[in-house]
């Protein structure tokens, strides 16, 4: 904990900082709320979001009473002092909507950018496809084939990515190996492994 980032804060006339919260695991941002000196101590001290509430004007500890808690990863403050950036481990959604972030409202959407969230959206629907079966899901075709055909589909997927890599498409390549990471997330999922678990081996092996 660096105490002198910590006297470095700036509050403003009410006394309270920005506060920016992302998910550490996506990316995503889910809210932003306020932190006054006290919330800020008790945030450092339990690991724990703690905000304080301008419109109740207390303190309030994310997910306290619905459960939709925020573990602490790291804290950051910005360039001028005057807002924070927290990344936490989500669980259930951060808006009180029970929308898991609180930016779900998209006034303009110019272009689509892919990115690394769409594995864990993938993971999401994989999960939901096992928990609960539609007719007609090829995910849940799948489930109900059990290991071994699950098995042999990354395989054959494995055996494809090679070849398409061996003949040196891009288009190919790209296609091939989505194919191979769709059935892999739901081998994880199958064996209830998260994509967490495997990002975290990655992380240990940088």
């Amino acid at each position: 904990m660096d105490q002198e980032l910590i006297a470095q804060v700036k509050y403003n006339e009410q006394g309270l900082v920005p506060v920016v919260t992302q998910d550490a695991v996506t990316g995503a941002v889910l809210m932003q709320a306020y932190m006054n000196a006290e919330s800020l101590k008790l945030t450092l001290e339990k690991k724990v979001m703690v905000y304080y509430s301008r419109s109740r004007q207390e303190l309030w500890e994310k997910g306290a009473t619905s459960g939709n808690t925020q573990r602490l990863v790291s804290l950051a403050i910005d360039c001028d002092g005057d807002s924070l950036l927290a990344k936490v481990i989500q669980k259930g959604g951060a808006c009180h909507t029970g929308e898991y972030s609180c930016f779900f409202r998209t006034i303009e959407e110019v272009e689509k950018v892919p990115n690394s969230t769409i594995l864990y959206e993938l993971q999401d629907v994989v999960r939901d496809r096992q928990a609960n079966p539609k007719e007609g899901s090829y995910t849940c075709y799948l489930f109900r084939e059990g290991i071994d055909k699950i098995l042999k589909k990354v395989g054959e997927e494995s055996a494809e990515t090679i070849i398409a890599a061996k003949n040196a498409s891009r288009e190919e390549i790209s296609y091939e190996t989505a194919d191979l990471f769709y059935h892999l997330i739901v081998m994880l999922v199958e064996r209830g492994v998260p994509l967490s678990d495997i990002f975290e081996q990655l992380q240990k092996r940088r």
